[in-house]
Formats: C-alpha cells, sequence, structure tokens
C-alpha cells in the first residue's frame, strides 16, 4: 500500500484504491500506516513528510516496482489520462516495447506544448530506452538530449548522444550530436575551451542544416562573449564564422547580424537591429535566448524591458520545472534590479537563487554579491566580493567576470571618493569593450576623470557614450547627459553671472535635468540618485545652497533608503557643508533566523561545518547551505568577515 501511494504522484485516492484491488491490497491494510501517521488517506492521499514517500520508494526491489507501476497502469483511463497511463506502463515494461515508446512520445510532444521542457526530456529519454529499432532509438535519444537542453540539464547529454551515435545515423543526425554535444560543454563550462568544439559544430551544420548552424554559431557567440578578454581571438572567429553563414530572419540570425555590425560599425549603427532580437524573443520567448534578449537590451539601455523579459523568463522556469535555468534567470533579474535601486528585492532573490544552486550541486555566483557589495560602499567586504568574483572568472576562464568586477570596483571607488583608484579600476574595465558592459564603465570613468582632473580622459569617454545615446534609450541618453554636464568647464563662484559664462552655467544645469529625467523615465534609480548627488555638488560649488540642499537631500534620502551607503555618506557631507544637519541613516543589517544566527555564532567561535553540523545534527553540507545564505543576508565573501559584520544582537 505505502509503496503504490508513493508511486502514484498526484495523490489520487479513487484511482489508488483501484490499483490495490488489482494488487490484492484490501482496504484495512491501511490501518497500521494511519495509526503510525505515515499516511493521511483523504483528497488527496499524502505523506506526513516527503522524505517518507521517498524512503519507501527508495527501499521497493525492482520487480515490485514494475508490478505496482503495472497496477496504476490499467486503474488508469487511457482515454482521459493518457500522460500518466503511458508514464506508468513505460515503468512497468522490462523490455523493449515499441508501443509504450511511440506512448511516450507522443506524451512528450504534449508537455511541450504545455510549456513542461523538463517533463518532455524525461518522456523522451524513457521512449528511446524502450524503442526496439535502433533508427527510432537513436532518433529519440537525439531528441532526448536537445529536450534535455532546452531544459537547461546538459548532465544527461552525453550519455544520450552515446546511445544515439550506436546508430545508425546520417550525416545531419552526426552533425546534430555534435551540436549537441559542444552545447552541453559550453553550458557545463562557458568559458575558454567552449568556442572550438561549437564553431566545429557549425561548420558541419553549415550547408546541412543552415538554422541550426544560426543557433551553434550563436552559442559560440556567447562562449567567446564569457571568455571574453581572457580569450580574445576566439570573438574575431566567431565573427568570421557568423559572416560565413547563410542569413536568416530567425531569432539566432537576428542576434548574428546585430553583434557584427556592433563590431564593425558600432553600438548606433547596431541599434535597429538589436531592436528586432527583442521583436523575435517578444514572439518566442524561449529561455534558452534568454541571455540574448537580455544582453540586446542591455546594450540598448532598455532596462525596463529588461525587467520584464527576466521576470517572464524566472516565473515560466519555476513553472516548467527547468531548475537548472532559475539562476540564470534570476541573475540577469538581480543585476537590473540593482540598477533600478532595488536592492531589497535583490536579496531576496540571492536566497532563492542559493537554493537552486544549492538543489543543482553549483558553486554561488559572485556577480551579484560583488555588484551590491559596491554600491552599498563598504570598503572591506565589497573589495573582498570584487576580488573573490575576479578570482572566479579567472579559475573558470570567464573573462567577463573580470569586466563587471572592475566596474563593481570603479562604483566602489567613486562611492567612496577615491576617485584615482575608480579611474584605474573603469580603465582596466575597458580595456577589453564587453559588450553590453562597456558603457557602465565609461560612465564610472567620467565621474573619476573629472574628479582627479584627466579632462582628456573624460571627453574621450563622453565621445564614445554620445555614439551609443544615438540608441535613444533613456539609459542611453542620460549618461550621455551626465557626461557632457560632468565635462563642462567649470565656473568660479560667482562667474555664473557674467554674461559670458551665463549661458554655459545654464548649459551644465539644463544638462543634469536632463539626466536626471532620462534616468527617472527608465527606472534607473541608482543612476537617478547619483545624478542628484552630482547635481547637488556642483550647485553648492556654485554657491546656490537652497537649491544644492534639495538635490543632496533627495540624494541622501534615497541612496539611504536604497543601502548605498557611500554615496548617502557623501551626500551627508555635502548638506553638512552647506550648513545642514543631517543624521546617519542605515538600513540596518539583514534579519538571521535563529539557526542561522546559532551557525553563524559557531563559525566566529572557530568551528568546522563539520563540528557545527554534530552539534546541530546537520550534515555539513546543510551547514554549508545555510552558511551560504548567511553571507548572501550580509553581503560578504568569507569566513573571516563575519566576526566583523554581524552585529552584537544576532550573537
Amino acid at each position: 500500500l505505502l509503496l503504490t501511494a508513493a508511486v502514484e504522484p498526484i495523490g489520487d485516492g479513487p484511482l489508488l484504491w483501484r490499483a490495490l484491488a488489482r494488487l490484492d491490497v484490501k482496504p484495512d491494510a491501511a490501518a497500521p500506516a494511519e495509526a503510525a501517521g505515515l499516511l493521511k488517506l483523504g483528497a488527496p492521499v499524502r505523506f506526513r513528510h516527503p522524505l517518507v514517500r521517498s524512503a519507501v520508494w527508495r527501499g521497493a526491489d525492482a520487480a515490485t516496482l514494475r508490478a505496482v507501476h503495472a497496477a496504476l497502469a490499467e486503474a488508469t483511463d487511457a482515454d482521459r489520462d493518457p500522460d500518466r497511463c503511458a508514464w506508468h506502463r513505460a515503468h512497468a515494461a522490462i523490455g523493449p516495447d515499441e508501443q509504450i515508446a511511440a506512448a511516450l512520445e507522443r506524451t512528450a510532444d504534449r508537455a511541450l506544448a504545455r510549456g513542461g521542457r523538463a517533463a518532455a526530456a524525461s518522456f523522451l529519454e524513457r521512449a528511446a530506452a524502450l524503442t526496439p529499432e535502433p533508427w527510432d532509438r537513436a532518433r529519440r535519444a537525439l531528441a532526448a538530449a536537445s529536450a534535455h537542453l532546452a531544459a537547461g540539464a546538459p548532465a544527461r547529454v552525453p550519455d544520450l548522444l552515446a546511445a544515439a551515435e550506436l546508430g545508425p545515423v546520417d550525416s545531419r543526425q552526426q552533425a546534430e550530436a555534435a551540436r549537441l554535444r559542444a552545447r552541453a560543454s559550453y553550458m557545463t563550462n562557458p568559458g575558454r575551451g567552449a568556442v572550438r568544439p561549437l564553431l566545429a559544430a557549425t561548420a558541419q551544420l553549415r550547408e546541412l542544416d543552415p538554422p541550426a548552424a544560426r543557433q551553434t554559431c550563436l552559442s559560440a557567440l556567447g562562449a567567446a562573449m564569457w571568455a571574453g578578454r581572457l580569450d580574445p581571438d576566439s570573438l574575431r572567429r566567431t565573427v568570421e564564422a557568423a559572416r560565413d553563414l547563410p542569413p536568416g530572419d530567425d531569432m539566432a540570425g537576428a542576434f548574428l547580424r546585430a553583434f557584427t555590425t556592433w563590431s564593425a560599425d558600432g553600438p548606433a549603427a547596431a541599434a535597429p537591429l538589436l531592436r528586432r532580437v527583442l521583436d523575435a524573443y517578444a514572439a518566442d520567448a524561449d529561455p534558452g535566448a534568454l541571455w540574448l534578449a537580455v544582453a540586446a537590451a542591455v546594450e540598448l539601455g532598455d532596462l525596463r524591458t529588461v525587467l520584464n523579459i527576466t521576470d517572464h523568463a524566472a516565473t515560466l522556469a519555476r513553472a516548467t520545472g527547468a531548475l537548472s535555468l532559475v539562476p540564470t534567470a534570476l541573475t540577469y533579474r538581480m543585476i537590473a534590479l540593482i540598477h533600478a535601486g532595488r536592492f531589497a528585492e535583490t536579496r531576496d532573490l540571492l536566497i532563492e537563487a542559493a537554493t537552486a544552486e544549492e538543489a543543482m550541486g553549483l558553486s554561488a555566483s559572485m556577480i551579484v554579491p560583488a555588484m551590491l557589495g559596491a554600491y552599498r560602499g563598504r570598503e572591506r567586504s565589497a573589495a573582498d566580493l570584487i576580488a573573490a568574483l575576479e578570482r572566479d572568472g579567472e579559475h573558470r576562464g570567464l573573462g567577463r567576470l573580470l569586466g563587471v568586477a572592475r566596474c563593481s570596483r570603479a562604483v566602489l571607488y567613486n562611492a567612496l571618493g577615491n576617485y584615482p583608484l575608480a579611474l584605474e579600476a573603469a580603465r582596466r574595465a575597458l580595456e577589453y569593450q564587453d559588450f553590453a558592459l562597456h558603457h557602465w564603465a565609461l560612465t564610472e570613468l567620467v565621474e573619476a576623470a573629472v574628479r582627479v582632473g584627466d579632462q582628456v580622459a573624460a571627453a574621450e569617454a563622453r565621445e564614445r557614450l554620445a555614439d551609443w545615446a544615438r540608441a535613444g534609450t533613456p539609459w542611453a541618453q542620460g549618461v550621455h547627459a551626465l557626461a557632457e554636464a560632468l565635462t563642462a568647464a567649470p565656473a568660479a563662484v560667482g562667474e555664473s553671472t557674467r554674461p559670458d559664462r551665463a549661458a554655459e552655467v545654464a548649459q551644465t544645469e539644463s544638462r543634469y535635468r536632463e539626466a536626471i529625467d532620462h534616468f527617472d523615465r527608465g527606472g534607473l534609480g541608482v543612476l537617478r540618485t547619483r545624478s542628484r548627488l552630482l547635481f547637488g555638488e556642483w550647485l553648492r560649488r556654485q554657491n546656490r545652497r537652497a537649491q544644492a540642499r534639495v538635490e543632496l537631500r533627495a540624494a541622501h534620502e534615497t541612496a539611504a533608503a536604497t543601502g548605498m551607503e557611500a554615496f548617502a555618506e557623501r551626500a551627508r557631507r555635502e548638506l553638512l557643508a552647506t550648513g545642514e544637519t543631517v543624521r546617519r541613516r542605515s538600513v540596518g543589517a539583514p534579519v538571521l533566523t535563529p539557526q542561522e544566527t546559532q551557525i553563524a555564532r559557531l563559525v566566529i567561535a572557530g568551528h568546522s561545518n563539520a563540528e557545527i553540523g554534530a552539534q546541530l545534527f546537520l550534515s555539513p553540507r546543510t551547514v554549508e547551505w545555510h552558511l551560504r545564505k548567511v553571507f548572501t543576508k550580509l553581503e560578504i565573501s568569507s569566513r573571516r568577515e563575519l566576526d566583523g559584520v554581524l552585529s552584537g544582537d544576532a550573537r
């Protein structure tokens, strides 16, 4: 009885009893399980705890499991619920059975129509295993491998491709297997070394299947982007391969055209083509193409579109059970939320992303903690997080992470007013032009260069931002307006009333106000706050104290409420210089659960994960999972930082 209830996933009581009748199990057999509290016979039938269900299932031998599945298949109405019937029949089968395999293939098609990519992959994999005919078995194994990739689960792909290549397979299927193997390798390790096999598969598919060739070349482009400055030649080779492909109107073709134009002619020329990429994504929001849509929208400077598509992608990944896509979708969304100034939402999603990564056995991504730390502005902890991100990039061959780290470092030191270090970090970020990232570095460079008096560097960055501004989005136009305001010749106190300088001063003020308006329209909360701070600083230096206080007060309040502590402190100091008294504000430390607090306290006391687990009756891996959540909440990256960050109350 317990095993039948465990194998029937929905808890359908009538179905359970029909199956039990076929197994000659009487209704009174449920009494001991109910009395022991293991099972509740209601609508639906439920186990006391999921672990009980799992233990019952895993403890059964293969023959008994097949018998239970057979009984459930017989008890299921095949006309009303063909998918569940096919699934149970498949697990009751002893050997190959084409009828069951074909039914599973149809079930997979229905699952895909409902958006269930992970379920479809499982159905196709089982169908391939039950297929007696070698050609059909190879075809279904290839389809299963492709479905696993679409679901964001590359781990099963090598075994399925090995089964498919037992054959027979034709030249197109051989090329498809090469493509799937290269893509699986890229998804597992997207850094250096991932580009070459993808380009080889692209060449194989160019004549046989042009759409598949474009998709494969697109994966190569993604790998080259992530390798970035650590393998710059891979991007050149990928662009050359893209130019050799037959053109296409699909999303892959649209993005390849946009990127080759961007690399040759710059952001302004690529902007209309990037818009077509977003239009193609809107027509078919394939989660596998999420990174394309995000990259296109960020390169255009369209933050609202990034927020919309990442919200939809995260929701879809959760709903379809594509667990491996959840961290990716959430990471892109969190980056967008940081630029929007919605730090509290970002921290909540960090916990969800860490949970998904833990379930998949992945190490936590350092991108979002490093960015959050930079904008918060606590120098020691932020510097450690940024350094950890750089080490991760070096170790995994992901040069793009180095670009993010250097942009984050420029933010940190601009926030702290250490402009020489901010300028150095921005320059290092710009040693390589990362797609959809370079304008962030340029924005930081302008502020830092102006403050250290390097007007040449500031003007060069401003002109590059002018090219980006032709995209016509609030983000692009806003940073250009801000750069023009910052690089305007400074007027000495009193000069703003001179006729020959009044027009220049008015123009500078107008550009500050334009920047603030653009950022407000674009939902760019962080840049809006920073622009009001810079505008207030400029007004104070014009001896316009009353107007300066308005901007500085607004910047201080929003920066403090958001969690941009160093920027808030800059605004506070400027307000003090205008004669206004302002108290320091803090958003407060995130609240740890009692168990997280206990684990953190034991770490501070010097205990290892194994020792903590022994004290709390937890596995070392569970302790590590809780500790990662603590690090995420406190925005730190190492155990040694706990002692300095954890508040006295938390101890």
